[in-house]
């Protein structure tokens, strides 16, 4: 029987919902007819997906097997086992957000060239994610407000254009869900 690699996040070993325990490398099958947010184990294809649905402490690395039921960022399966686990901290949540900003960046500046205040918040976390003291964090927190300023502005500024973007977000958001991805898989596989 073909299995395949997901990702899911755990309490420890417990999955959030169903207080399911789980055993490295221990096969599962679940009872009765699969049936998403409801009957199965879930997980999802990319990591940036599953940490949507469960924020925990636990990235773990699941094959599944079996029956499927698969929507566009969340699967349910009959069979699971985790295969490897990995401690999530808030180290590696700044870090994803630090990558997924960058993603972003280039699309900002190309619209709004004079305006640093993104890129500034960017760098001021990843100076405090290196150097967590009170006065880098302080100058993040004051950066990322002067950025979510900045955000708004844009936003208002593109709500005429919101039709001729939706085309260019899903292929957008595709290609960044992969980096993302590609990004966690590098801090902890390296």
């Amino acid at each position: 029987m073909k299995t395949e690699i997901r990702y899911k996040f755990l309490n420890g070993n417990e999955s959030k919902h169903g207080e399911h325990k789980w055993r490295l490398n221990k096969w599962y099958k679940i009872d009765g007819d699969l049936e998403i947010c409801v009957n199965g184990f879930h997980c999802s294809k990319y990591i940036p997906d599953a940490l949507c649905y469960v924020q925990g402490d636990t990235l773990a690395f699941v094959e599944v097997r079996g029956e499927s039921i698969i929507t566009d960022n969340k699967e349910c399966w009959s069979e699971m086992r985790v295969i490897k686990r990995y401690k999530w901290k808030k180290e590696h949540s700044i870090k994803l957000a630090i990558f997924s900003a960058r993603l972003c960046l280039s699309a900002f500046e190309e619209v709004y060239p004079d305006d640093v205040r993104p890129r500034k918040a960017i760098e001021a976390a990843e100076i405090c994610v290196e150097n967590p003291t009170e006065g880098n964090l302080q100058a993040a927190r004051s950066a990322a407000m002067s950025a979510r300023s900045a955000a708004r502005s844009a936003a208002m500024s593109a709500m005429s254009a919101m039709s001729a973007m939706s085309a260019a977000w899903s292929a957008a958001e595709s290609a960044a869900k992969q980096k993302m991805h590609e990004y966690v898989l590098s801090l902890f596989e390296g």
